[in-house]
């Protein structure tokens, strides 16, 4: 699968006029719509979903390069796994469902990005959807879920692409109402 960032060219000119005015190119952040238009584009595509083995008790996964510099996953997800609580570190991303179905629960505020290890949640900042095969969802780099494959029999399979690549993840706790701190794993965890 071939995809182009979007650039943009900004023409500079110095004081001197014996210089020559240079061209450079510039490369823009993928927005939230190429990052959930390249997972559709993916998870529609079955040679690139040929390529993932699945295994039967273990998620697996595929790194894809993705729009703009983003980066782009390919995960298999065995009937019953899920992810527990996390974030991803600042970054925005997108993710589309290509078999199977997820389920996604979700916190409707953004968390502090640092400065505390437990927060009590108000009444009311808890979502839930399913994404069917073919469903996904784009989010800011504020987003706090857990996705899940409520299946008890199959696999699911699905395209998550994030902008900037991940830096690291946090990943929670959750007991009721209280949602703390866990571990922050970076790239060199995964």
């Amino acid at each position: 699968m071939t995809t182009t960032a979007r650039t943009t060219t900004v023409k500079t000119t110095t004081a001197d006029a014996a210089t020559t005015p240079t061209v450079e190119t510039v490369t823009v952040a993928p927005d939230l719509t190429t990052l959930l238009s390249f997972a559709q584009a993916v998870a529609a595509d079955p040679d690139a979903l040929d390529r993932l083995a699945l295994h039967p008790t273990e998620r697996t996964w595929i790194r894809l390069d993705g729009p703009g510099g983003s980066e782009a996953w390919l995960i298999g997800w065995p009937p019953g796994s899920e992810t527990g609580w996390h974030d991803h570190g600042g970054s925005s991303g997108a993710f589309v469902t290509a078999r199977g179905a997820l389920s996604e629960h979700s916190l409707a505020m953004p968390l502090p990005s640092s400065g505390w290890r437990s927060l009590e949640l108000e009444e009311g900042v808890d979502r839930q959807r399913v994404l069917p095969s073919g469903r996904g969802r784009a989010f800011g780099p504020h987003h706090v879920h857990q996705v899940v494959n409520p299946s008890a029999a199959d696999h699911a399979v699905s395209v998550h692409v994030y902008h900037p690549p991940l830096p690291r993840l946090r990943r929670y706790e959750r007991s009721g109402d209280v949602l703390s701190v866990a571990a922050v794993e970076t790239q060199e965890d995964w």
